[in-house]
């Protein structure tokens, strides 16, 4: 516990707010009228910063609260992938030396900074996706959680696309973490994540609390 407590913690959740897309809630108690405060929170299962369950795509019929926590915290990997046109594949070349370091069991974090592009058409139309090679690898080299910047790991566009990329990763027990943020305040390439989602019963998904220690 002394050592985790000297590592830097690096939130990597985008906040819930008012106008994101599949988030809004209605005021229930104030308490000038009732004497506390509370709110009816209404949350798509996939809004902002979440973790994927192979319900999702019926990969299999896994759900949210069946994920062993043991999974939810580990090494991780972060590689910075430069971005050159919209739309751009992500490719495992993209990975630079973490191919060579990487050990199975750990995680992956892909940084190419697009959630800058939170609110705007183009976080959805134009976002980097995961490639139907660099998805092979993930699940060849048993990578445990899979975290990207974008609403999703593919195209949500291109409804082919996107249950290829989601059922190969899913079938293949990878984690998926979608909508992170922040991952440019991580300095090195390598800190001990940890993911949390809402535990739902038969969830095919949930928002999460996603943390970096560096």
């Amino acid at each position: 516990m002394d050592d985790l407590l000297k590592l830097k913690p690096i939130d990597l959740t985008l906040p819930l707010r008012t106008g994101m897309r599949g988030y809004h809630y209605d005021t229930v108690n104030t308490v000038a009228n009732h004497g506390w405060n509370a709110r009816l929170l209404h949350i798509y299962s996939h809004a902002g910063t979440h973790m994927d369950a192979p319900l999702h795509f019926e990969a299999t019929e896994e759900t949210i609260d069946q994920y062993p926590v043991s999974r939810f915290f580990g090494k991780a990997w972060l590689a910075k992938v430069p971005l050159n046109k919209p739309g751009q594949l992500i490719e495992v070349d993209h990975l630079g030396e973490v191919k060579e370091h990487f050990q199975p069991g750990e995680s992956l974090l892909l940084e190419t900074q697009w959630s800058q592009y939170v609110g705007e058409s183009k976080y959805r139309d134009e976002m980097p996706r995961i490639s139907v090679g660099l998805a092979n690898w993930c699940v060849e080299n048993k990578v445990n959680m899979l975290g990207v910047e974008p609403p999703s790991v593919a195209d949500v566009n291109n409804m082919e696309e996107l249950t290829q990329i989601h059922q190969i990763l899913l079938k293949g027990r990878v984690i998926i973490i979608e909508g992170l943020t922040n991952l440019g305040a991580i300095t090195g390439n390598q800190v001990i994540l940890v993911a949390l989602p809402l535990k739902i019963t038969g969830g095919d998904g949930a928002p999460a609390r996603v943390i970096a220690f560096e």
